[in-house]
């Protein structure tokens, strides 16, 4: 695995937006499909502003890039938030991304996938079928989560079968609906739904290329335990260390590792 240390959040970016920009290129030349995982929140605003911009400039072709978003939220109905809805993260990727791109490139509607809560094994079959992912991007919750696959204590599952797990609907954490308020909901809890629809731990880990950001102080204790420790379900995105193609770019002025 690759840890690469950078000055701040612009630079951290800049570098994701290379990085993925890159990818999404080399993965489309000659007319092939591109399946590429997203992540939303803080940390991937300006990146998908800079990679928004890239691919215009470019002019990529983009009829054959398909997206697969981490997750959604679900509401008390058990269904996907609407689109309306403050949080969702189809108006994020909307507004951060899919709606700044040159309509002249290509990109549909239809080619951005979104986990559903009432059919989430269809999610990973329509993946499967697909042939996978070739390139997940991810951040980092303040409990180590990657997606929305809270931590497990390893008394209760196994190293392996978390390893394993699919998508599916699940319950939040608390520290991640408080996290969440702060960050994104302007401190107002009773705005972020208590359950989450995610992309399973297997179809994360079996992506062809992984790039995780992290850029807040209260990551950097998780970081380092990552770093020195080995993968276990009490901390999710300690599998990333033992991927063949994993790469982790922090920002050294509000993470010291």
């Amino acid at each position: 695995m690759e840890w690469r240390g950078v000055d701040d959040y612009g630079q951290m970016s800049q570098l994701g937006a290379e990085r993925l920009h890159q990818a999404i290129v080399e993965g489309i030349r000659g007319g092939r499909r591109f399946n590429l995982g997203l992540a939303t929140g803080n940390t991937m605003v300006e990146l998908y502003r800079l990679l928004a911009g890239k691919l215009n400039q470019s002019q990529a072709d983009l009829g054959k890039l398909h997206t697969y978003n981490l997750d959604e939220y679900v509401g008390g109905d058990m269904l996907a938030v609407p689109e309306s809805h403050p949080l969702s993260y189809r108006r994020y990727m909307k507004a951060n991304f899919f709606g700044r791109l040159d309509p002249k490139l290509g990109f549909k509607e239809d080619q951005a996938h979104f986990p559903d809560p009432s059919e989430p094994w269809r999610f990973d079959g329509d993946l499967a079928l697909a042939g996978g992912l070739d390139f997940q991007l991810l951040g980092i919750g303040f409990n180590g989560h990657i997606a929305f696959n809270e931590p497990i204590d390893g008394k209760e599952i196994s190293v392996e079968a978390f390893a394993a797990l699919p998508s599916r609907v699940i319950a939040l954490e608390e520290l991640t609906i408080q996290t969440n308020s702060r960050l994104t909901a302007g401190d107002d809890a009773a705005l972020v739904p208590r359950h989450a629809v995610t992309m399973g731990m297997k179809q994360i880990l079996a992506a062809r290329e992984i790039l995780l950001l992290a850029c807040f102080p209260e990551q950097a204790e998780l970081l380092g335990k990552m770093r020195r420790g080995k993968p276990t379900p009490e901390l999710p995105a300690s599998y990333l260390l033992v991927h063949p193609n994993a790469s982790i770019i922090y920002t050294s002025d509000k993470i010291k590792l």
